[in-house]
């Protein structure tokens, strides 16, 4: 007994000094398990030299994770297995997020960045007064397509796509919002139409399109329409820009019917630990240079007006990716559907998806 008891005595020392050299290691490097951030954004969404400058600066150790849907992000943050200290949920999700408690409100004293956004991005229905998030970046759900592909044809509409000679050339982004969209705006509707008749409509409409869809797919639509794979493809913009940098041959429309009109935001879930150094990097991402050169590696378009002067001007001034004040008027924000009709949506698009099959 006195053995056991001996070398249990041994083992709770060697733990105790093991952590005790673990931290003092932790200090050496400049952190502590108070002085950590830990975020959590969409895949390739920042510049990472960015992360390690503000480490540098700060003395923060930042976690960076990832995820691939809005749904994914909320899901892991309801559970509360990892405690993120920032998060970038799309528009409709923050406005979900709000409803269920999940959200802190920030203190605007600790972001004199904030100045920088442009207004037209700020104060918007998912957040009034930007109470919980901060713009992070913005942009639409269009056409990317290989005009070498198609023969002299033009896109400009999302009724295009039906044409009968584009058979076996089209790739969708895997996104119910996005094709149950592009179904609902090819006839008139709104993107966040809840008539199930015209739901249902929409949906016949996107079962007319099977011949020409080639495949519907995630992130590898990048790949895909770059090696010339197809010549179409539903896109958000900054892939559109990260595949035309690939291939000059390719373009990018915002179909003349409308399209979504998309945000991006930095919030502080209610379960955060280190809320000073969310505001902190917060506030490091609004600077204008920084801002900057996050958009020119992410590609999607920098809601912050100061930034643009940082920028190359064939970026900022190309109205693809930045258009006219005209055409995003025409543009509609995802809405918060609710459960039940989010879950129609997902059964529609899942019919349509069998459908090809």
């Amino acid at each position: 007994m006195k053995r056991l008891v001996h070398s249990l005595l041994v083992v709770v020392v060697a733990s105790v000094v093991l952590l005790v050299l673990l931290d003092q290691l932790n200090s050496s490097q400049g952190y502590s398990s108070g002085n950590t951030l830990t975020i959590y954004n969409w895949g390739d969404y920042i510049d990472e030299e960015l992360i390690t400058r503000f480490e540098k600066e700060t003395g923060i150790k930042v976690i960076y994770e990832t995820f691939d849907s809005n749904e994914a992000m909320m899901t892991k943050i309801v559970q509360g297995g990892t405690t993120y200290d920032i998060a970038v949920p799309s528009e409709y999700t923050i406005e979900k997020m709000r409803e269920e408690d999940l959200l802190i409100p920030l203190d605007h004293s600790k972001l004199p960045n904030l100045k920088y956004i442009d207004e037209r991005f700020m104060d918007l229905p998912f957040d009034p007064e930007n109470k919980y998030s901060i713009p992070y970046f913005w942009g639409t759900v269009g056409i990317v397509y290989n005009p070498t592909l198609l023969e002299g044809m033009e896109i400009t509409s999302w009724n295009d796509l039906w044409d009968p000679a584009l058979k076996n050339q089209i790739l969708l982004i895997d996104g119910a919002r996005e094709v149950m969209g592009m179904g609902l705006n090819s006839l008139g509707y709104s993107l966040n139409d809840t008539n199930k008749d015209h739901l249902m409509e929409a949906k016949e409409k996107l079962d007319r399109l099977t011949p020409n869809v080639k495949a519907i797919v995630g992130d590898e639509i990048k790949m895909l329409m770059a090696n010339e794979e197809a010549a179409i493809g539903l896109v958000w913009s900054g892939d559109a820009a990260d595949i035309m940098s690939e291939n000059e041959n390719l373009d990018y429309v915002v179909p003349e019917e409308g399209s979504n009109l998309w945000f991006d935001n930095m919030v502080i879930p209610k379960t955060a630990k280190n809320i000073e150094a969310a505001h902190q990097f917060i506030n490091f991402m609004l600077d204008p240079e920084v801002a900057a050169q996050n958009t020119e590696y992410v590609s999607y378009s920098t809601p912050n007006k100061e930034a643009l002067k940082y920028m190359p001007r064939d970026m900022v001034t190309d109205e693809r990716f930045y258009p006219s004040p005209e055409l995003t008027e025409k543009l509609e924000v995802y809405e918060n559907l609710g459960k039940k009709n989010l879950a129609y949506y997902n059964a529609l698009f899942l019919e349509f998806k069998m459908h090809r099959k």
